[in-house]
């Protein structure tokens, strides 16, 4: 099994890639969206976040309602560690889980916003990735797509400010894909890094 972490910040066209790359025979699994599942209702972090952060951060059902979990974590640097350190391991056993349905000859894209910033899947070497594509374009492009998606423009400057640099990206990839141009010329540059990819599982 190849294991590939793809990783880009905001506007940068990731999820976009790991789409495309699902179409040409990969298995993709959306990190992000496990971060979601792990505290959703019966989730595998659900009960030790809400003994971590009290019952403030509950719904009348008692299950965690996300915005008041996003409160009292996020630009709290103490708690969100604390958030962190119960839910990235979380994540990492359901995404084992989630490899360890696919078949052994399958080539894996873990689609994942912190890759450089966090140990996600990174856990164990049977589960953790071992190539790193980068999705790059340039800031403003990235700001002005994130905008069109109706955040606000401030909201994108302070989400970049707080990710990874291009540079520390760079630093860990094994290829870099440029999201600039249009849909046809990121197709051609898809091709290109897929026919790269099968010659990793190759190796």
């Amino acid at each position: 099994m190849l294991i590939i972490g793809l990783t880009g910040g905001i506007g940068s066209g990731k999820s976009t890639v790991a789409a495309m790359l699902g179409d040409r025979g990969a298995a993709v699994i959306d990190v992000d969206a496990l971060g979601r599942v792990v505290i959703a209702p019966g989730g595998r972090a659900e009960a030790a976040v809400i003994a971590e952060f009290g019952d403030g951060i509950a719904d009348a059902d008692g299950h965690i309602d996300r915005a008041a979990l996003a409160r009292a974590a996020f630009g709290r640097p103490d708690a969100l560690a604390r958030l962190t350190a119960i839910s990235h391991p979380a994540i990492n056993a359901e995404m084992a889980d989630r490899l360890d349905e696919l078949p052994d000859d399958s080539i894996v894209v873990l689609d994942m916003a912190i890759l450089v910033e966090s140990n996600l899947g990174r856990s164990d070497p049977a589960h953790s990735y071992t190539r790193v594509i980068v999705v790059e374009a340039p800031e403003e492009l990235r700001v002005e797509r994130a905008v069109q998606r109706g955040m606000a423009e401030a909201d994108v400057r302070a989400r970049i400010s707080s990710q990874a640099t291009d540079e520390q990206r760079r630093e860990v990839a094994d290829a870099v894909i440029a999201n600039v141009g249009d849909l046809d010329q990121l197709v051609t540059r898809v091709d290109q890094l897929w026919s790269t990819i099968v010659s990793w599982g190759g190796t």
